[in-house]
Order: structure tokens, then C-alpha cells, then sequence
């Protein structure tokens, strides 16, 4: 159909048969013409200039190597695009061409747009890798060992498909413990954003809030095409993923798909049931493991202390019994320092039997002369009298003969009970004793007791002996001129024991008798 008829003008300018259409009736023409023509195209062609305007439409170029086509998205489109355009990418827009009067140009109101092929993905997905393989972001120093056992998973994928739910059925086969999903689309041009805000959420939850923070990441998808897994391809996503703080387990596709989240993350699953098995051990195997490791340990402990008993034993064997060593310090300690007990006890005696051999005159004479005295009176009495006082005397002679020997034996009862207190005293000084009270025994070369500190000289080796055993020590510095209010040890030697004056008096203000006191 044309709008300007064929036949040929009559004369040069004069226009007779040509009609005449103003600009707005020939702008209106030309735009019914090309919508009705086409109406419905697919272009195929490279991408030039892309711009994407403030009022959310997107304006760009389709170009081939002889002619440029305008092209323009509108906002009502622009969220149902299944790639977002960028310059250079070959594709496939989907529309129908229109005329825009205002500038007489003509353009394409795209509908849906796509990549030109699997050729055209695989060349701008190679282009993509080489530029982030430049930066690092594929290096393998960057990428990070998984923990053994993390304590929260979280998880980056469709709350609705499959995957979500091999996920969690393997996690609790092998090891259940918490796992955090993050709803997210694996598919279409949401995606890329989705996933990559994910992971950027995750790792900005605190360590210690409400929501644990993931020890691990799992980012999972199943399989599809290129086109269907071109959202983990995408630039955004791939630097999150290397981005990331907690370790990252790509687990997107089949065991043949490769995305490049997967030279991003520290770790690639082929499956999301293969990245479930990576994240964790099995629990029975690890429990088995360490039933195996404690029974091992306990027979070595027992072993070790098997060997240690026997060989213990054989020294023991070797050594000398205790009570060998301590009677033969005892007999050693008893001849140089102790004196005898039994020359103690004779001595005691002796004392003892001089009171009682000065007792015995004394009540001879008191017997003696109670008889004289007895006698004379008798004497001087009328003989009845005399019998009467006979009678008399006997009877008391007779009373004091009964209580003469209780007296003499609470006597020497009396003096033996002094004799104990005073082995008891004796004992309580002795050099035993007086060492259990936390004194010591200083000795200096050859054995000599040392009793003051001026006789020590510095430096000099010394022996200090206490209640349990010796201990060797050296002098340091000068000698003290005064031992700070200590009263200093005695030399081992006869006890003495305490002074007391003839007018001292017990704490009942009574004199103490004295064992020893003359009679």
C-alpha cells in the first residue's frame, strides 16, 4: 500500500496530480505504515549505547556493522526483562517499530529482550571472567577453610523448590543443628540482586544479637540452562560472594554446570545435597571416632601407669626400709644429744631414798620418845591410875601404830608423784621436745653447735637440724648485733629448769614445794 500515487507528474513544478498532506497528515501516514508492517519484529544485534533514564525507562541502540537502530524500553517493561542490558551484548529484542514525529525518527518499543544465542552468554561470560580473574577475585590464597563443625548454616535459595528440602533432609541425616534460609529468586533478573544482598545480609548480623550470626553460607540452585543460571553469573553476585566474611559453599547446578560464583566461593558443590555433606560430619561416625580415641586413651593410661607401678617397685626393693633409717637416727640422735633414762631413773631414786632415810630417824625418835614419856608418867601414877593410863597408853600407843604406816605410805606416795613431775619435766626439756616446739639446731664445721650469732661467720655451710631431719643452709651477711627480741637456741645438754627465788609463789600465792627441798 502506498499513500502517494505512482503516476508521474505532468510537468516539472507544476504539481497538478500530486496531492498535497501536510506534516502532521504525512507523520501520521508513515507511522500507520511502518506499525502496520511491523507490528510485531525480533531484532537481532549488538548492543551500543544503553541509558538508563532517571523516569525508569531505558533508552538504547540495536547496531550491526552497516546501519543503528533506536530502541527504547519502557518503565511498565523494564522489571519484566529477562537480562539487563549492557554495551556490547548480542541480543534479541522483541517489539514493534513506531515513528516519534516530533524528531521524524523512528525506533523499536521493546518488549522482551534476550542474549543472541549460547554463543553470545558463553563470549560475554568469558569477557566477565577474565576481568574478575584480573582484580584477584579468583585467587586461591583468598579462599578460606570451612569450619569442622559450625553451629548455624545459613542457607541462600528458594524457600518454595526442592532444593531447600534436600538441604535440610541431609543436614539432619548427618548432623542436625540450626540452619537459617534466606528466601531469595534463582531465576530471572531479580536474582542476581537478591542473591547478592543475601549474603551482604548475613554478614552484617552481630555476632552476639537475636539472629545468630551463620558459621557457613550455602548458596544452592538446581540445574538449567545458561539463561536460567545467568543470574549467578552476574558481576554483583561474584564480588559478594568473595566479599563475604563467613565461608561460602556455591553449590548451583548439576555436577556439569559452572557458574562463576563457583571460582568465587572457598568451596564448589556439585550438588546442594553434595554442599549439605561438605558442611558438616556425620555424627554417628564422629561419635564412633571418639568412643575409638577414649578407649585407646584409657589403655594407654593404664599401660603407662602399669609401667610406672613396676618400675616403682623396683626401686623400692633397692631402698632401705623406714624404719631402719628413723631407728638408726634415733639410736644416733640418742648417744650424741639424749641422756640415759635409766641413769635419769637411778638418780631419781637416789634422791628419793635420802628424804626417806632422814624420815625414818625422825619417826624412831618420835616413837622413842613417846614410849620415854609414856613410861614416866606412868611412873608417877597410883597403880589403879597407872593401869587406868596404862590401858590409856596402849590403846593410843596402839592407835598411832595403826595410823603410822597409812602416813608413811601417803608420804611416799607423795614423793613418788614428785618424782614423775619431775621426769615429766625433765622430758618436756629434753632436746625432742624442745625441737617438736619449732626450734632449731644450728651447726656450724665439725659438728660444733653454734649458740650465738657472732660466732658464725659469713658464708660459712650450716647445718640445720630440726624435729624431722637436716637441712643444709650458708650464712649471709654480717652477724646481727642483736637477734630482734628472739630468744636464741640452746645448746643440746643437760635441761635445766626454771628458777624460781626463795620467796616466789604459785599463782594461788602459796610457795611450791620443791621435790628436792631438804628436810
Amino acid at each position: 500500500m502506498s499513500l502517494i500515487e505512482d503516476d508521474p507528474p505532468d510537468a516539472p513544478g507544476s504539481g497538478a496530480n500530486t496531492p498535497e498532506f501536510t506534516v502532521s497528515e504525512l507523520s501520521r501516514g508513515v507511522k500507520r505504515t511502518l506499525e502496520g508492517a511491523f507490528g510485531h519484529v525480533r531484532v537481532r544485534g549488538e548492543l551500543g549505547r544503553v541509558t538508563f533514564h532517571r523516569n525508569g525507562h531505558v533508552y538504547l541502540d540495536l547496531k550491526d556493522e552497516n546501519a543503528v537502530l533506536a530502541g527504547v524500553v519502557w518503565k511498565s517493561a523494564v522489571r519484566a526483562l529477562e537480562i539487563r542490558p549492557q554495551e556490547g551484548d548480542e541480543v534479541i529484542a522483541t517489539g514493534r517499530i513506531t515513528t516519534f514525529a516530533g524528531q521524524s525518527k523512528y525506533q523499536l518499543v521493546i518488549e522482551a529482550l534476550a542474549y543472541a544465542g549460547e554463543g553470545a552468554l558463553l563470549a560475554k561470560l568469558e569477557r566477565l571472567k577474565k576481568a574478575l580473574a584480573a582484580e584477584g577475585l579468583f585467587a586461591d590464597d583468598r579462599k578460606r577453610p570451612l569450619p569442622y563443625l559450625p553451629r548455624t548454616i545459613g542457607v541462600v535459595t528458594s524457600p518454595t523448590g526442592a532444593v531447600i528440602r534436600d538441604i535440610l533432609h541431609r543436614l539432619a541425616e548427618r548432623f542436625p543443628l540450626r540452619v537459617l534460609v534466606w528466601p531469595v529468586a534463582v531465576q530471572g533478573p531479580s536474582a542476581a540482586g537478591q542473591v547478592s544482598e543475601a549474603i551482604r545480609g548475613f554478614n552484617r548480623l552481630p555476632t552476639d544479637g537475636p539472629v545468630p550470626r551463620p558459621d557457613l553460607l550455602i548458596i544452592a540452585r538446581g540445574g538449567g540452562s545458561i539463561e536460567d543460571l545467568w543470574g549467578f553469573n552476574e558481576e554483583a553476585v561474584v564480588r559478594a560472594a568473595a566479599a563475604s566474611d563467613i565461608p561460602l559453599i556455591s553449590a548451583v547446578g548439576h555436577e556439569t554446570d559452572t557458574t562463576l560464583i563457583d571460582f568465587a566461593a572457598d568451596r564448589r558443590a556439585p550438588t546442594p545435597t553434595a554442599a549439605a555433606e561438605m558442611a558438616v560430619p556425620v555424627r554417628a561416625e564422629l561419635a564412633a571416632t571418639l568412643a575409638e580415641l577414649e578407649a585407646r586413651r584409657l589403655r594407654a593410661l593404664t599401660r603407662m601407669l602399669e609401667t610406672k607401678r613396676r618400675r616403682l617397685a623396683d626401686m623400692t626393693r633397692a631402698l632401705p626400709r623406714p624404719t631402719e633409717l628413723v631407728e638408726l637416727r634415733r639410736q644416733r640422735l640418742a648417744a650424741r644429744h639424749l641422756p640415759d633414762p635409766r641413769r635419769l631413773v637411778e638418780t631419781a631414786r637416789a634422791r628419793l631414798a635420802l628424804p626417806a632415810g632422814r624420815l625414818r630417824p625422825a619417826l624412831e625418835g618420835v616413837v622413842n620418845h613417846g614410849r620415854l614419856e609414856l613410861t614416866t608418867r606412868t611412873g608417877r601414877l597410883s597403880p589403879l591410875r597407872l593401869r587406868d593410863r596404862t590401858k590409856r597408853s596402849r590403846q593410843e600407843v596402839r592407835s598411832l601404830a595403826l595410823r603410822l604406816p597409812p602416813a608413811i605410805q601417803r608420804l611416799i606416795r607423795g614423793l613418788r608423784e614428785q618424782s614423775a613431775a619431775s621426769g615429766r619435766l625433765l622430758e618436756s626439756l629434753s632436746e625432742a621436745r624442745t625441737l617438736a616446739r619449732g626450734f632449731a639446731i644450728v651447726r656450724g664445721r665439725g659438728g660444733t653447735v653454734a649458740t650465738r650469732a657472732a660466732a658464725i661467720a659469713p658464708g660459712a655451710a650450716l647445718d640445720l637440724h630440726f624435729a624431722d631431719g637436716h637441712v643444709s643452709a650458708q650464712a649471709k651477711g654480717g652477724a646481727p648485733s642483736s637477734l630482734d627480741g628472739a630468744t636464741p637456741l640452746k645448746a643440746p645438754g643437760k635441761p635445766t629448769a626454771p628458777r624460781r627465788g626463795k620467796g616466789s609463789k604459785s599463782a594461788t600465792g602459796a610457795r611450791q614445794p620443791s621435790l628436792f627441798d631438804e628436810t
